[in-house]
């Protein structure tokens, strides 16, 4: 009976997770209200996003979406104390102001600007040197393309950096920002996005379903959307209680695995990072790596063993 009991189970479990993929592209589109603060920023510095596009080729839409997520939308250490809002370090060629955070490795030197303007101008010329020249064989309204290609070219250690990306221009319709009959259609778009918002779309990596939290979500929105039991989704992310999940941290619909991407073999914790979002960002089951590092302290700037 107990073995009866078990394979039921699975099926069940196996089949709540086909029937939540099915869902997930089939255009089922759940209410859901984001906060102001990530709108907010958009509205702030589209223009200058714009701008940059017109004179350099570099799609708005890239642009603003990586500021989104690099700053935090414009709250993160480095933007309000720094004006740094695309988390560009200094390299040898910065003969400016710096500031020290925590990122790949600990006391990591990072560039401080005088405006967020300045911000914008200096990550257009980042784009524009050798490292990142195949982006620009991408059509400008080509944001998926151009997304993968900041990956490949090494913008950020992330696995997981162009699916952000994409999600954030997704979910608020930034491609728009990339055309002029976009931008003259976007208070329209705007319109019918806020009436009928888009679900939650269901991601793969490494054999992992997973989805990118959007702004104000907690496990219990998530949960309920996908009609998934609290308790079991909580227990899948390694959290006890339920909570507001950090904006774009994966949140997993299956168990994640013991080991992490091939060819990563240690993580550092991040300024606004734990030993958590450690084990979300690389889809690894947090009770690996604390066994992995049993002395680590949960903190920024602490480097993790992941294999």
């Amino acid at each position: 009976m107990d073995m009866n009991f078990t394979f039921n189970r699975h099926f069940r479990d196996r089949l709540i997770i086909f029937t939540i993929i099915i869902l997930a592209f089939s255009g089922v589109t759940p209410l859901y209200a984001a906060p102001d603060y990530y709108r907010d920023y958009i509205d702030r510095y589209a223009d200058i996003a714009v701008a940059e596009q017109r004179a350099h080729g570099i799609p708005a839409s890239i642009t603003l979406a990586q500021g989104l997520l690099e700053s935090a939308a414009g709250r993160s250490t480095l933007a309000t104390k720094g004006n740094n809002h695309f988390g560009i370090k200094c390299h040898s060629t910065w003969t400016g102001d710096t500031l020290l955070r925590n990122d790949d490795a600990a006391n990591e030197c990072f560039r401080v600007y005088s405006s967020a303007a300045e911000s914008y101008a200096d990550h257009s010329r980042f784009l524009l040197g050798k490292r990142y020249r195949p982006l620009f064989d991408f059509d400008i309204t080509d944001y998926t393309s151009w997304a993968h290609g900041l990956k490949r070219c090494g913008y950020a250690t992330d696995p997981n950096y162009a699916s952000r990306l994409i999600t954030i221009i997704e979910r608020y319709n930034l491609y728009l920002y990339d055309s002029p009959e976009g931008r003259n259609t976007e208070e329209i778009a705007d319109l019918i996005h806020n009436v009928l918002r888009s679900s939650h779309k269901v991601k793969k990596s490494r054999g992992l379903h997973y989805v990118v939290a959007f702004p104000g979500d907690t496990y219990a929105t998530i949960a309920k959307e996908f009609g998934l039991n609290l308790k079991k989704l909580l227990a899948l992310n390694d959290v006890t209680k339920d909570r507001e999940i950090k904006p774009w941290q994966e949140v997993y619909l299956v168990e994640k695995l013991d080991v992490p991407p091939e060819g990563v073999k240690s993580a550092t914790i991040g300024d606004d990072e734990s030993i958590h979002s450690i084990a979300q960002r690389f889809g690894m089951r947090l009770e690996t790596i604390l066994e992995l590092n049993p002395k680590a302290k949960d903190r920024p700037g602490t480097r993790l063993k992941l294999k």
